[in-house]
């Protein structure tokens, strides 16, 4: 082997090792921070412990967490929680253990590429790939739940508005509406009963309703959500009954969807073109096929 080559391989892994050495001592030097886990994140935290597998790895989320959380700026930390928001505070995590999160990943990506190159024959080739991969899985999972959640808040919008105007012409106010939709729900997971269920705890916190709404709008920024927020806010300044304003909103939401469904009714056949195509080559394939080696072996 020629010397110049395994110099550079030394000096390759010397350089690594300098480097790992240097961001372990940068994070292990930097100033923690505590995390708050009160509110709705610790509750989120305590059943993802109790009802999931996610107390056995959550210590050593948290442990990575405390260890980044000096070296996260402020506008990084607040991107972070933002996606956090979206989410619904997906396993109660905060910003710091959304980091130490990817970073736990990564070295089970590291050493699961380092298995699987060992037995393939190629360590560096799978090590690469894995850890990479790995530590981008927190990031995939959250923004599908973030997706998933918005999804749940539009579908179920328009039947709860409607339950929420049967009630309130029925003699309840705007918290009892809110609390009927909670406590008629089969489902205290759904998204939209947790936001739901926060609102209303935030108003007998004793929160404005503007400003309980306000920040619903912003934990889910629908449009939907957003015409929804503003239509109350509006029937409130200007002395409007909420009971006639929320019976146009689940109409127009109940419109709304059903637009939708046939927008994307019009998009499927445009898709299915393709996988039909397809189909038909392959059809024509096995007829076709056959009969050409008939011909090809008469010759």
């Amino acid at each position: 082997m020629d010397l110049s080559h395994v110099s550079y391989r030394y000096g390759a892994a010397a350089a690594a090792g300098l480097a790992a050495a240097l961001v372990t001592f940068a994070v292990a030097s930097a100033p923690t921070r505590v995390a708050s886990r009160l509110g709705m994140r610790g509750l989120k935290r305590r059943r993802a412990i109790e009802d999931s597998g996610w107390g056995q790895l959550e210590p050593l989320v948290r442990w990575f967490g405390v260890r980044v959380s000096g070296i996260l700026s402020d506008s990084f930390r607040d991107g972070l929680d933002r996606q956090l928001s979206l989410a619904g505070d997906y396993l109660g995590l905060t910003p710091e253990e959304y980091v130490g999160f990817s970073m736990v990943s990564f070295l089970g990506g590291l050493l699961i590429g380092a298995l699987v190159g060992v037995v393939m024959g190629a360590p560096a080739l799978y090590i690469s790939i894995c850890g990479p991969l790995f530590a981008s899985f927190p990031y995939m999972l959250i923004s599908g739940e973030a997706q998933k959640r918005l999804k749940q808040v539009n579908r179920g919008l328009p039947f709860v508005i409607d339950l929420m105007a049967l009630a309130m012409s029925a003699g309840l106010d705007f918290p009892g509406a809110i609390r009927q939709v909670v406590e008629k729900s089969s489902d205290q997971s759904d998204a939209l009963v947790e936001e739901f269920t926060r609102i209303l705890q935030e108003l007998q916190l004793g929160r404005t309703r503007k400003q309980a709404l306000s920040d619903f709008a912003d934990r889910v920024p629908t449009d939907q959500v957003t015409e929804f927020v503003n239509a109350i806010l509006q029937a409130e300044a200007k002395g409007n009954p909420v009971s006639d304003v929320l019976q146009i909103q689940a109409g127009v939401s109940r419109m709304r969807r059903s637009v939708r469904a046939e927008e994307l009714a019009a998009k499927a056949g445009v898709a299915m073109v393709g996988p039909l195509f397809l189909l038909f080559f392959c059809i024509m394939l096995l007829v076709m096929a056959p009969m050409i080696m008939k011909l090809s072996q008469a010759e």
